[in-house]
């Protein structure tokens, strides 16, 4: 261990250098160095070392009743508990952190479960990034479910980022779990959404001019377990992306609707585009975390033209990409919660064929 080595180099050293040069006041480095790395009861053993390494080149010398040496110990003694002390808040603090994160783990879990690698013909892959240092939760929500004609989903983003934002998120992701297959259609389905998050912003935003402030974009898509054509309902949301015989399509909506909890529009409010999602499409849905997390140069992230290198990829590899990519790009400081969901379109297997 190099402090244990540290206070044997010093005091060594200490013998053989002239009688008026004097070495043992840095033997405080060790129990410094050693709080770097170790907890509170190494410290304080290597601390105790030190002292007595002090006391012993005292003895050596014959001046340890000397007020000089006397002062030195006992100044290496006040320092070293001193190191102590602080090492001990550390690992308190540390500890703490760790509950914090654990807590918030579960929480994340609770809110936004993972999302099945299967669904009927579906692949997916699911990435969460949280803006917040030491979050792991923030604004922005997904989900999918099963339905009798297929699978729906949806991707939402909450004004804003962070813990702030999390009951909104949880809000949306309740109403969207009950009510997903209770509408035959997705602008009936988008109405329902947009009443919750209308009652929620009147229930518990205390200042009425405020409500204004708070609204939830959103992509609501539906997929058929047959057929191939996919309809989405866009809700003031960031395209989606089709990648599509290696080349990758914008489907901005002609038709979007504004957020919810916004106008409190009828069902014909809310407009529903259809797109062909064939065998071996890649449809990849985000939050605008992602195209605006810029550069040092503040230029955004160029989402479209990074993924069209990873057209072959499968959903878990290309979300891998994307992640270490985006991360490169913003040198790791997400200006807000970014959430990405990777779907593929397998073939439909042939009744009696094997699973694969």
């Amino acid at each position: 261990m190099f402090p244990l080595a540290l206070i044997v180099v010093i005091t060594v050293v200490d013998f053989l250098v002239p009688a008026d040069v004097h070495l043992g006041p840095l033997l405080v480095v060790a129990p410094a160095l050693t709080a770097s790395f170790a907890g509170p009861r190494l410290t304080a053993f290597i601390g105790a070392l030190a002292v007595g390494a002090q006391a012993f080149i005292g003895i050596h010398f014959g001046v340890l009743t000397t007020r000089n040496v006397m002062v030195q110990i006992f100044s290496l003694a006040v320092l070293s508990a001193l190191i102590v002390f602080f090492c001990r808040v550390r690992e308190h603090r540390r500890r703490e952190l760790a509950k914090v994160r654990s807590v918030a783990e579960v929480a994340q879990k609770a809110l936004l479960r993972p999302l099945p690698h299967h669904i009927g013909p579906l692949r997916i892959a699911s990435l969460y990034l949280a803006a917040e240092d030491e979050a792991e939760i923030g604004g922005d929500l997904y989900t999918a479910t099963g339905t009798d004609d297929g699978v729906r989903m949806i991707i939402g983003d909450v004004r804003g980022h962070g813990l702030s934002a999390v009951s909104e998120s949880a809000l949306l992701l309740g109403a969207f779990r009950v009510v997903a297959d209770q509408h035959a259609t997705l602008p009936a389905l988008a109405v329902a959404l947009d009443r919750s998050v209308s009652r929620y912003l009147a229930d518990f935003v205390e200042a009425e001019d405020e409500i204004d402030e708070h609204f939830i974009t959103a992509l609501l898509l539906e997929i058929p377990g047959q057929g191939h054509t996919t309809r989405m309902t866009c809700c003031g949301h960031p395209p989606p992306l089709l990648l599509h015989e290696h080349q990758v399509h914008t489907l901005t909506s002609p038709h979007p609707a504004p957020p919810l909890g916004v106008a409190g529009l009828p069902a014909e409010g809310f407009p529903v585009d259809e797109f062909a999602f064939d065998a071996g499409d890649t449809l990849i849905l985000y939050t605008d975390g992602v195209t605006e997390a810029r550069d040092e140069g503040g230029v955004f992230y160029p989402f479209a033209q990074r993924v069209e290198q990873w057209t072959t990829s499968g959903p878990e590899a290309l979300l891998d990409h994307i992640r270490r990519d985006l991360l490169a790009h913003c040198r790791g400081h997400l200006s807000d919660d970014a959430a990405i969901i990777a779907v593929q379109r397998n073939p439909v297997p042939r009744p009696g064929a094997a699973d694969r």
